[in-house]
């Protein structure tokens, strides 16, 4: 390609730019000009992440080549703030929470700049329309269509958003403290940054589900693309050879020895510059295999061991028993059954794996995409044999995660060629290879058992779960243990047997995203109460109002509920809108054509934080020559943990939340707030932060020797006590720590794995068309138990997020291993295909959360399925049984 200088305008400024014509606008606005608010997801054009404005009409950046912008007008994200419209709108997605991990809010942005430019007071349908290129995969998209209706209503506010008053965070719809850097495109993810002179790193990987391998000679290689620098193999690791999840499970190589166990599984990595990688075919490396026959679920457990350690393949067991289940359904009046199959689901974060590593010392960097900082540091420092203090992890934003980032990827092949080469190295994973390599949620088949009295009562509850957990370990054993403790879902069995198997196989690694398991579960367990209901003749809905679980009702591990426990206050809030829903599709069905209307209900309970295993969180907050810092480790992967945290520690010191400079993620620089997983940043991190808060300012009054209700007050640079300023002699600080009690399960599954719980309830209204298959979705109405919800919007964001995956689970998304790793071919749900959505939320307050909050994460997403495929069998009589409902599926179900 030949380099040329070609002129456009870009946010206004002439702009010359040489290279070849045929390099991807993307690259341009990037690269030369350093405007990284234009993000890459794909680089096909798929996510819409790279959305900007050419003459005013959007495209894909990444579609654009340069040769076809000469002479023309660019606009990006950057220069959104220079019209009065694309001001309004920043403000407007700041004010309604339409930002939540930020890594489509450009390409969002842009697309709505468009339509708003044309139309200021848009219909939602024709947002719709313009918003169908941009995949979202955290917000729910109803949040952004909120923003774009209401952008014209900011055109003559220019006001900053009004922080709450001290004391008054707690409870508030607060805008995110991260939130400009969002709408703005200033937010840094690992692909955004990296050191001068950074070498490029490529990872080398299997393209069988099983082979072994050898490495020929390198130096043919070498000599043809004498730019390559290093070839990192397994004999180059300077510790151990190994990561996971668990200490004592340290299964999966950095790069393979002698076996590759799935397709995508990492042999080797290439260091060069990036041209020089380009350049490199796969057929040219010096690779010679020896093709094995894959191990797969069918063969497994008792199959050929696909690691010495597990000759059987069955990685771990989980289960609780309590009563005699079997004697419990034998005596039952009514007994239902069934058995399901679900299958892998991507992840399918917008921002692909990125970020770099350098050496500096005796020390390694290693700026990157993670949902666990502090896990990434021993990780690093036991792949490179050094002292833990040795490692910095400084996590950049993270652009989606949902559990798939909880695993290193790149840290330790960057943090190896950095060590070893001495100089920075950074990688950014090309879409299908984050999709090979990355875990993948547990695909699972289940066989379940449920039997009730006469009257409807639970009398006894039988569960058996394979999950597939892949070729190896990850979040396998937590899933297992946290599986049989949910099964039954949250209701009063008095007999339970339930067992979770994690079964090693060839396929990509299982690992964690949002739920551990238990949607998997709550798809089998809920259709069963379905047809206990009908059994009986009871309304489902007050079939599950029956047997819901209490305050002090005692549960199949053994743990008395004490408090929180809202499930019930879930249902009645639903029960009007379930009962007026059922009304509306009676009266549809009554019209007659080709369509059936259903109405689906499902509800769920989640252990927040780890199971029955320490748990802790540390926060810190000083007040110093710096001013008042808020140093928290805990990473927001766009659920808003950095907001939420603040308003707590804030009130709990009885400062505005405005007056706050932020310290995040770095672990050089925070203590460990552990992982962003479990939904238990807001309960665990939440109670640390109040508690840091709190010592901070007993701190303050002991120093002004100022009683309890003392009034305190921050003007940025001085700290009035009762109106007195406090001199100040030395920093002070405040240090919470926070670990939920809990009892380890014993071999019956007997003990207190949670500290607390969220509960759910969730109505699903639809229509199938009786022809096609096919399901159109028309309302969910969301009832959560979340204890308090610190921030409302932030709630409600959530519960969209959670329902628009659960709809994928539901209805569309499948990974197919070799067919589907990319965005084009594997599909999540767009703008359109999410329906209006009702949140209530329920406050039964948690006493050991802060200011009785509890989670709300992965709670958001396990009762949609289930609802879905309720609403199914409403409207049509057919128990799906291999999940996604796919059109053919659905179709073979109702016998067309």
């Amino acid at each position: 390609m030949t380099a040329q200088a070609t002129l456009l305008s870009v946010n206004g400024t002439a702009r010359a730019v040489t290279a070849p014509g045929e390099t991807r606008l993307t690259s341009v606005l990037r690269d030369a000009l350093g405007l990284t608010g234009t993000k890459v997801g794909c680089d096909a054009g798929d996510c819409g992440a790279c959305t900007v404005l050419l003459d005013g009409v959007q495209v894909c950046a990444c579609l654009v080549p340069l040769a076809q912008a000469e002479g023309r007008s660019v606009t990006t994200v950057e220069g959104l703030a220079a019209t009065a419209m694309g001001a309004a709108l920043q403000r407007a997605f700041l004010h309604h929470g339409a930002a939540q991990c930020g890594i489509c809010t450009p390409g969002m942005l842009m697309a709505a700049t468009e339509l708003l430019a044309a139309n200021p007071r848009p219909t939602e349908a024709e947002a719709m329309a313009s918003l169908g290129g941009v995949l979202c995969r955290c917000t729910g998209y109803r949040k952004i269509l909120e923003a774009v209706l209401a952008a014209h209503g900011f055109l003559e506010d220019g006001r900053p958003p009004i922080m709450p008053a001290a004391g008054c965070a707690v409870g508030s719809r607060m805008p995110r403290a991260d939130g400009l850097a969002k709408v703005t495109g200033a937010d840094r993810f690992g692909a955004d940054a990296a050191p001068a002179g950074s070498l490029w790193l490529r990872a080398v990987r299997s393209p069988y589900p099983r082979a072994r391998f050898a490495f020929g000679d390198w130096a043919p290689l070498l000599a043809r693309h004498p730019g390559l620098i290093r070839v990192l193999t397994a004999a180059d690791i300077p510790g151990r050879n190994g990561f996971g999840i668990y200490p004592d499970i340290k299964d999966q190589p950095v790069f393979c020895e002698r076996e590759a166990r799935y397709r995508g599984d990492c042999l080797c990595a290439l260091v060069s510059d990036r041209a020089t990688l380009d350049a490199i075919r796969f057929d040219e490396l010096p690779i010679t295999w020896e093709v094995l026959e894959p191990v797969t679920l069918d063969g497994a457990p008792g199959g050929e061991a696909l690691h010495a350690r597990w000759p059987d393949n069955v990685l771990t067991t989980g289960r609780v028993v309590s009563g005699d289940a079997e004697a419990a359904l034998s005596a039952s009046v009514h007994v239902a059954a069934i058995g399901i199959e679900t299958s892998f689901v991507e992840h399918a974060y917008i921002e692909p794996e990125a970020g770099w590593a350098r050496r500096i010392g005796q020390r390694v960097e290693v700026f990157a995409c993670t949902q666990a900082p502090y896990m990434d540091l021993e990780e690093v420092a036991g792949v490179l044999g050094i002292p833990q203090a040795a490692v910095r992890i400084i996590p950049s934003a993270c652009g989606g995660g949902f559990g798939g980032k909880l695993d290193v990827s790149i840290q330790p092949m960057l943090a190896v060629a950095a060590w070893l080469l001495d100089r920075p190295v950074r990688a950014v994973l090309p879409r299908s290879e984050s999709m090979v390599s990355s875990t993948k949620r547990h695909p699972a088949r289940i066989t379940a058992r449920a039997g009730c009295d006469a009257t409807g009562r639970l009398t006894g509850f039988a569960f058996e779960g394979l999950y597939d957990t892949g070729a190896y370990a990850s979040w396998g054993p937590t899933v297992a243990g946290r599986v049989p403790v949910h099964a039954m879902g949250p209701y009063r069995v008095p007999a339970v047997a339930s067992r979770a198997r994690a079964i090693l196989t060839s396929n990509p690694p299982s690992g964690a995203f949002r739920g551990f398991g238990v949607p998997q579960a709550a798809i089998a367990q809920e259709a069963l109460w379905d047809r206990l209901a009908d059994s009986v003749g009871l309304d489902r809905l007050e079939f599950r109002a029956l047997n819901a679980l209490r305050a002090g009702d005692t549960t199949a591990t053994g743990q008395v509920l004490e408090h929180s426990v809202g499930l019930v206050a879930c249902l009645d809030a639903l029960r009007p809108r379930w009962q007026a829903l059922r009304a509306e599709a009676a009266a549809a069905n009554a019209r007659g054509g080709v369509r059936r209307h259903g109405v689906g209900i499902a509800c769920m309970w989640y252990g927040i934080g780890n199971t029955g295993m320490s748990n802790p969180s540390t926060m810190r907050v000083t007040l110093g020559p710096d001013g008042l810092v808020f140093h928290n480790g805990a990473v927001d992967i766009g659920q808003g943990s950095t907001t939420v945290l603040l308003q707590i520690a804030a009130d709990a010191l009885g400062l505005p939340a405005g007056g706050f400079r932020l310290v995040l993620g770095d672990t050089d620089l925070t203590a460990d707030a552990g992982k962003t997983s479990a939904s238990r940043q807001t309960f665990v991190s939440g109670r640390a932060a109040a508690a840091a808060g709190k010592a901070l300012r007993d701190a303050v009054l002991l120093r002004a020797n100022a009683g309890p209700e003392a009034k305190l007050a921050w003007d940025g640079s001085e700290l009035l006590v009762d109106g007195r300023p406090l001199a100040l002699e030395a920093p002070l600080e405040g240090i919470g720590r926070f670990d939920p009690p809990t009892v380890p399960l014993d071999a019956n599954g007997q003990g207190i794995p949670y500290a607390t719980y969220g509960f759910a309830a969730q109505v699903a209204a639809l229509s199938v068309d009786m022809e096609l298959g096919t399901v159109h979705l028309r309302r969910i109405v969301a009832a959560h138990d979340v204890g308090r919800a610190i921030n409302p919007t932030l709630v409600e964001g959530q519960i969209h997020g959670g329902i628009a995956q659960g709809i994928g689970l539901a209805l569309m998304e499948e990974y197919l291993p070799g067919r589907t790793e990319n965005l084009h071919d594997y599909l999540i749900p767009t703008v359109g295909d999410v329906p209006e959505i009702e949140c209530i939320l329920v406050e039964e307050r948690e006493p050991l959360g802060p200011f009785g909050a509890k989670g709300i994460g992965e709670p958001a997403l396990v009762p949609t399925a289930p609802a879905i495929f309720s609403a199914i069998r409403d409207a049509t009589g057919a128990t799906i049984m291999r999940i996604p409902a796919l059109p053919h599926r659905v179709l073979d179900a109702i016998g067309r």
